[in-house]
């Protein structure tokens, strides 16, 4: 059975993993996962523990979990555990994009896959539900810099079901709020009026709408489809509340970090990784552990999406 529209063949410069590629053909549940998470967004060891932790959470729920990267240049959807852990462990490991996929085919280099590049490749390969833990939006000072990650679009262009638990605490969180209205791109909380703010519950701004079922989102994302809109669905599930860290005390980290990339001279695209890494430091790594645990709340979320998908009939899908 299967859980979407007819997709157009899988480029042949694209790399679907056996165990992907056998469920999708049996119109099985299957769970994207992004590999910059391990790649440039978590310490060693745990960066590789977390991975291959995911994919076990996925397949404890009857799902079989498929993580993107790119392998020695070529896109990969389902790499393999050893693969997981060489991206996870090489030093010269690059952050793909959309725009750096091609690039592969020349340097023949591993790189870790963004959400805007983990979300085209799932969908070229016909995944329906994507699983990540913090998204990327407008940073502070777009405005002169014009500085607002390519997720932003991507989800405008791509339909799938992205679970994430807000965008990154450091970025403008009302302007990519906006930007998501403009794209027409709906963000719905899960089980919560409230947007959260990644490490935390509340980032002090309210969702547009709200479900309360893993078969509600796989409606609106069917429904979408039914339509004909080319946008993805953006579920905001937020981190369990026992998890999160004190919102006064990341208030005042996130200030303080401001300040301290302001006196380093730190701009750009070195901002973001400057940044989580002095929160991570200045909370003696309780937020690196709210971000792991908001990032198996989502998979687990993800997981019930996908079945849920998985049931709706032909007609409701849009087939």
């Amino acid at each position: 059975m299967s859980t979407s529209p007819p997709t157009p063949p899988v480029p042949s410069s694209i790399r679907i993993g056996a165990q992907v590629a056998e469920a999708l053909s049996a119109g099985g549940p299957v769970v994207a996962l992004e590999s910059t998470i391990f790649t440039h967004g978590l310490p060693r060891p745990r960066n590789v523990e977390v991975a291959l932790e995911g994919e076990e959470i996925i397949r404890g729920a009857g799902a079989v979990p498929a993580t993107i990267g790119v392998h020695h240049g070529t896109p990969v959807v389902g790499l393999t555990a050893d693969e997981i852990r060489e991206l996870g462990d090489d030093d010269d490991a690059d952050k793909a994009s959309i725009r750096e996929l091609a690039l592969g085919a020349v340097t023949k280099k591993n790189a870790g896959t963004t959400i805007a590049a983990t979300a085209f490749l799932a969908r070229a390969a016909g995944i329906d539900v994507f699983a990540t833990g913090g998204l990327g939006g407008v940073h502070h000072g777009a405005e002169k810099t014009f500085d607002e990650s390519a997720d932003l679009i991507a989800m405008s262009r791509t339909s799938i079901v992205l679970i994430s638990s807000g965008a990154k605490a450091i970025l403008d969180i009302p302007a990519t709020l906006e930007r998501f209205e403009t794209l027409s791109v709906p963000v719905i909380g899960y089980r919560t009026n409230r947007y959260p703010g990644f490490y935390v519950v509340d980032s002090g701004y309210p969702v547009n709408a709200r479900v309360d079922s893993p078969a509600d989102i796989a409606t609106v994302l069917t429904t979408q489809r039914a339509l004909g809109v080319p946008s993805g669905v953006l579920v905001a599930n937020p981190v369990p509340e026992a998890e999160q860290l004190d919102p006064a005390e990341l208030d005042g980290v996130i200030e303080a970090a401001w300040a301290a990339a302001e006196k380093d001279g730190i701009g750009g695209q070195a901002s973001t990784p400057y940044l989580l890494d002095y929160i991570r430091r200045a909370t003696e790594g309780r937020s690196l552990d709210a971000n792991v645990a908001l990032y198996r709340n989502n998979i687990r979320l993800a997981c019930e999406v996908a079945a849920a998908l998985v049931e709706a009939t032909p007609a409701d899908r849009g087939a």
